[in-house]
């Protein structure tokens, strides 16, 4: 369970990365990178919780933390953009460091 996350992690890294680049640029990012970018950083989460409710005494708190911390930012960002709104891009940049930062705590607990 733990290890499926972790690939769902870096695929939604790599599609954040395509809306950031797109965003930078001036550019829309497609709706359907969007909403998978969301909706499967969402399930790599519940996944990485659901391991964390089978395995009470040892678990990567601090992953689930960053991470829940991130999809804060992410929901945040994604309510701005239905209101046709821009977000400031310190929230983009915010956001994308507090999930690369769950991404490697996550890894070094797996892998370490």
């Amino acid at each position: 369970m733990i290890y499926l996350a972790i690939a769902l992690f870096a695929v939604s890294a790599a599609l954040g990365l395509v809306i950031l680049i797109n965003w930078l640029t001036k550019k829309d990012a497609p709706k359907a990178v969007v909403y998978s970018h969301g909706i499967i950083a969402a399930l790599a989460l519940v996944l990485l919780i659901g391991y964390a409710i089978q395995h009470p005494d040892h678990f990567p708190m601090i992953s689930i933390v960053i991470f829940v911390i991130a999809a804060i930012g992410g929901f945040y960002m994604f309510i701005r953009s239905l209101n046709n709104k821009t977000s400031p891009l310190i929230i983009a940049f915010v956001h994308a460091l507090l999930a690369l930062s769950g991404f490697v705590s996550l890894l070094l607990y797996v892998f370490a």
